[in-house]
């Protein structure tokens, strides 16, 4: 493709989703602008699940604490804070400096319900709660945590919600905020964002970073942009000439097929900025044939991982299969339960399993994402899987956005329900099994709904450990339990580096691919 012609594509891209190379002009050509490849369908970070939410809230909101590059809670909001000696009490004080984007002050009134409605949905949050007596403001600056049972991520858990006035944080937990006001390093620029083409930040002059050196979502956040966009350019070919072509900065997730060719360009570089992601299968309990666990075991039997990671990504070194409910590589990685894996992929054995498990051949529905490549290959591919062993397969295409509405359909398929659909989390995120995807509590949990009382109480277990080698032991037992339960099917485990323009210096690595944080980046 000649240079005419490959430009002439990326401005017909742009152009039909709004944005062109307008906002370049309009704001100025003396300022440092960084253009991302991103859509944003949720800005609320406790009713939205997805990376691009928690990246536009990582912008936005500060958090109490920050998980450091290895993922080690550090105070950020928090300027100093206590511990009694049976570890039940915890007191906090805010630093100075702290303001809403309002000029309003932060005050302990906002992070008291900040935490209350983020705990409400998070798994986290939730194995908190359970150990929570009280959470109560003591003046402005002040908040003090009471527990009635020890709990051994308190710093941890309050890493993760993100602070908001105490109007939208006393928002029910299931319904979206209406403004997005935070307190973080940038301001969200609603009037310049147009839903569904460009979505910009400003950086906020009024905040105040730490004086720690940064590391992940950790220390000082100082700001060396003017502004940060976020534009959305659907087709991942067409975002990564946009990259080159200089249209854009910045692609989060880089086309593996990609890779080879993208680094003999000296005005374009990749980095992996967080430890890779590990794809699964998230299965509707509460619709046949997966309400059974013979039919759950069979997938597990049938998945080749080897079949999606050699389609999706040429470079064997940029994955590997992995057994380890905890994800390979991580603090948590075992090999407890782990034959069926060595034995994968066993048609004959499937089919046993989905026959005990009294599969009749009704239609299993597949949620194909078609505007992710990844999920969109893993559908295609577990679709060619289940076909083997006998399952009448349907596929149902949908953006993600479609899909993140249909997975909340609880019925019947004559009644929108589903079967099974692709998704995937950050490997540091597997080996951390208090979150909302690990949970199995039931109509409590989310989509999927899974339920094993053992499961949660060795979440439970896990959550009370003081040390990591206590941790490592219930981990054992837990993923012995669960590859027997089978909460959901990896179909492999990658790394996928971010593609940038080469002028882009000083991008932070972080513990979890939720977070891009756009502080200390500069454009030279």
């Amino acid at each position: 493709m000649d240079e005419f012609t490959r430009r002439a594509i990326i401005q017909a891209s742009l152009a039909a989703v709004g944005t062109a190379a307008v906002p370049r002009i309009a704001i100025g050509q003396g300022r440092k602008i960084i253009r991302a490849v991103g859509k944003i369908d949720v800005y609320d970070p406790v009713v939205g699940t997805s990376y691009a939410t928690s990246r536009h809230a990582c912008q936005v909101y500060d958090t109490l604490f920050g998980l450091d590059q290895q993922g080690i809670p550090r105070p950020q909001m928090v300027g100093k804070y206590e511990v009694s000696d049976d570890k039940l009490t915890w007191t906090f004080e805010l630093r100075e400096g702290l303001k809403f984007h309002d000029n309003a002050p932060v005050t302990a009134a906002d992070v008291v319900p900040s935490i209350r409605r983020w705990a409400a949905r998070s798994g986290l949050g939730s194995a908190l709660s359970e150990s929570l007596k009280d959470i109560t403001p003591r003046g402005e600056k002040t908040f003090t945590l009471e527990l009635k049972e020890r709990f051994g991520l308190v710093l941890e858990a309050l890493s993760w919600p993100f602070i908001m006035r105490k109007k939208e944080a006393e928002t029910d937990p299931t319904v979206k905020i209406r403004e997005i006001v935070g307190s973080g390093p940038f301001k969200f620029n609603e009037a310049e964002t147009k839903p569904g083409a460009q979505y910009v930040y400003d950086r906020n002059p009024d905040y105040v970073p730490r004086s720690e050196p940064p590391s992940g979502m950790a220390g000082g956040k100082v700001v060396k942009i003017d502004r940060f966009m976020f534009v959305h350019i659907p087709d991942p070919q067409t975002a990564v000439s946009a990259v080159q072509a200089g249209e854009v900065d910045f692609l989060p997730e880089t086309p593996m097929d990609l890779l080879d060719q993208l680094s003999k360009d000296e005005n374009v570089k990749l980095e992996a900025l967080y430890g890779g992601e590990i794809g699964l299968y998230r299965f509707n309990f509460l619709q046949p044939p997966f309400d059974n666990v013979k039919c759950r075991q069979a997938v597990l039997h049938l998945v080749d991982q080897s079949e999606f990671l050699k389609v999706n990504f040429p470079n064997p070194g940029y994955y590997k299969a992995c057994a380890s409910y905890f994800a390979c590589g991580t603090s948590m990685e075992n090999d407890a339960n782990t034959d069926w894996f060595k034995d994968a992929p066993n048609v004959e054995k499937a089919k046993q399993l989905l026959k005990e498990g009294g599969y009749d051949g009704r239609p299993v529905v597949i949620l194909q994402p078609t505007d992710w490549l990844n999920g969109k290959v893993a559908a295609e591919i577990l679709a060619a899987q289940l076909r083997r062993a006998g399952v009448n397969v349907q596929l149902d295409a949908m953006a993600w956005a479609g899909l993140v509405a249909r997975r909340a359909v609880r019925g019947p398929q004559d009644q929108g329900g589903w079967n099974i659909f692709p998704s995937s989390i950050a490997a540091a995120d597997a080996a951390f099994p208090l979150g909302v995807l690990q949970q199995a509590n039931g109509d409590k949990g989310m989509w999927g709904w899974p339920s094993d009382a053992k499961h949660e109480e060795l979440r439970k277990k896990w959550g009370q450990a003081d040390s990591i080698d206590e941790r490592k032991k219930i981990a054992r037992e837990m993923q012995d339990n669960a590859w027997n339960y089978v909460l959901y099917v990896w179909y492999g485990q990658w790394v996928q580096p971010s593609l940038m323009r080469a002028n882009i210096k000083g991008m932070l690595k972080s513990p979890s691919g939720y977070f891009i944080p756009w502080w200390n980046v500069d454009k030279v």
